[in-house]
C-alpha cells in the first residue's frame, strides 16, 4: 500500500515536470530556428510553485520586520513562508506597541485622578450634578406657574 502511494507521488511529479521538460527539449532541438525564451516569459507561462509577488504593503512589512533594509533589495518573487514569518513578526511588534500604549494610558488616568480634589469621587460628582438639575427644574416650574 505504501509503495503504491509512493509511485503515485512520483508519477504526479513527472506529470508536473513534463511540460517543462518538453519545452526545454523543443527549444534545444530547434535552437537554430527559434530565439531562446526570455526568463520573464517563462515565468508567465510556468508559474514557479511557492513564489509570491509582494505588494507595496508586503514590502513595507518585510522592511519593518528587518528582513530587508531597502525596498530595492526585495526580489520580485519571494517564498510565501518568508512573508508569513514577516507578518507574524509584525503582529507581535504591533501587540507589544498596543500593550505599551495601554500601560501608558493607565498611568495617565491614574495621574489625572490624583490631580482631582481630595474627597471628590465620581458618585459625589454625579449626586451634585443631579441636585443642580433638580434645582433648575424647580426654578423653571415656579416660573411657569407665575
Amino acid at each position: 500500500m505504501l509503495a503504491a502511494a509512493g509511485s503515485r507521488v512520483c508519477r504526479c511529479r513527472l506529470l508536473l515536470r513534463a511540460p517543462l521538460l518538453q519545452a526545454s527539449a523543443a527549444s534545444s532541438s530547434s535552437a537554430h530556428n527559434r530565439s531562446p525564451v526570455p526568463i520573464g516569459e517563462a515565468e508567465k507561462r510556468y508559474k514557479v510553485p511557492g513564489s509570491y509577488k509582494p505588494s507595496k504593503f508586503d514590502k513595507k512589512i518585510l522592511m519593518w520586520t528587518g528582513r530587508f533594509k531597502t525596498e530595492e533589495e526585495i526580489p520580485s518573487r519571494i517564498p510565501p513562508e518568508m512573508l508569513d514569518i514577516a507578518r507574524n513578526k509584525a503582529r507581535v511588534k504591533t501587540c507589544y506597541i498596543m500593550i505599551g500604549l495601554t500601560i501608558i494610558a493607565c498611568f495617565a488616568v491614574i495621574a489625572s485622578a490624583r490631580r482631582a480634589e481630595h474627597h471628590q469621587s465620581l458618585t459625589s460628582w454625579n449626586l451634585a450634578k443631579k441636585a443642580k438639575w433638580r434645582e433648575e427644574a424647580a426654578i423653571s416650574a415656579e416660573s411657569k406657574t407665575k
